[in-house]
Formats: structure tokens, sequence, C-alpha cells
């Protein structure tokens, strides 16, 4: 805590003043471009890996970058989503994908899970991931195959999700799929088969 606290207090001396006139703006206006949907790993920082301003991102952040597919009934990542793209009027929507992902090798690894049962139990929201990638990898490379095959399936999901569908249909949204690798700071966009692309050299 000691950390946080030094933290915040350089925030309010050297960066809040800096950007000052951009918090008087965000103080009444919200109007983020993005929603982010990323792991809770804290080694994966949307905003600093995209560089982003604050207000520029609405961010949403679970355990793999799971989506649930859309279901009736109270649900805080679908209500997330529904505000972004409903409310604020998001015109993408990134699900980021990242290396070494502790939910994704628990999966590829076959972890024994049974001292964390909601963890279980949320992982089941990637079933369609192991699907995919069943004999796409081996030994090594299993995990990144794992999470490159879960954001497909995680954009899957959220195309369910109706004021996503509505958007898409509207041609209002886009999607799209990324993959972080902590090493290096590379970032791939994921495309079909075989197209995959860096975000930057």
């Amino acid at each position: 805590m000691p950390d946080l606290a030094d933290g915040i207090a350089r925030f309010q001396q050297d960066v809040f003043p800096a950007k000052a006139d951009l918090f008087a703006r965000l103080a009444a206006h919200h109007a983020p471009h993005t929603l982010f949907i990323g792991c809770s790993d804290a080694r994966v920082v949307p905003e600093l890996i995209t560089q982003g301003e604050p207000g520029e991102l609405f961010v949403i952040r679970t355990a793999g970058n799971l989506v649930p597919a859309y279901t009736p009934g109270t649900n805080g990542v679908a209500a997330s989503i529904e505000y972004a793209v409903a409310v604020l009027g998001v015109s993408d929507i990134v699900i980021c994908g990242h290396s070494a992902c502790g939910a994704m090798t628990a999966l590829a690894e076959s972890h024994d899970l049974i001292g964390v049962p909601a963890v279980a139990a949320w992982l089941r929201h990637a079933d369609a991931a192991l699907a995919r990638a069943a004999g796409t990898a081996a030994g090594p490379q299993t995990v990144g195959a794992l999470v490159r095959q879960n954001v497909y399936a995680q954009l899957t999901n959220l195309a369910t999700h109706p004021s996503v569908a509505r958007a898409l249909a509207q041609k209002k949204v886009t999607l799209h799929g990324w993959v972080f690798d902590i090493a290096t700071g590379s970032v791939e966009a994921l495309g079909a088969a075989g197209t995959d692309t860096a975000l930057a050299a």
C-alpha cells in the first residue's frame, strides 16, 4: 500500500496538473471510442499498451479475457458491454489475449482446479476455445495456440449480446482480436486463418 499512496501523491503533484484541461473536459464528458476487453492479469495494462489518454478506452477486465455468451439476467460483464455499445456508442471493440495467460495455461495443462471452484466454473466459458485448439499445437506451443483460439471464441460470444449484434448489423461497431506478448511488447491483430498481423514494428 505505501507504493500506491506514493503513486497517488506523484499523480496529484506531477501528472494531474499537466493534464488539468483534459480532466476538466472529462469531468463533464465521457465518450470513449473503444471498448477494450482484456485479462485481469496485472501485467496487461490496456492504457499502457495503447498509450491511450484518460477517457479513450472503456475497459472490462476478466480472468482469461472471457466474455460469457449472452443469457438473460444480471451479469456485470453483459451490463458493461451493453452500456459501452448502446449508451456510450463505442465504434470499436477489442478482445485482447496475452502470452503466459494463467487461465489458458491452467486449461492447456489440465491443472487441478478443485480448490478454486469459482475459477473452474468461470473457465467453462473457454470450452469452445479448448475445442478449437485441440490438435493445433503441442508442447510449449499449446498455451499460445489456446490463447489465440480463445480470442476468436470470445469474439463469437461477444456477438451474441443483443447490443453488439444490433451495432454489427447497423455497421456501427467493428470487432478486433489482439494478442499481446509480454516479453516483447508486440501486439498481433488476429484475422482469418493465416492473416495475423503485427500492429507495430
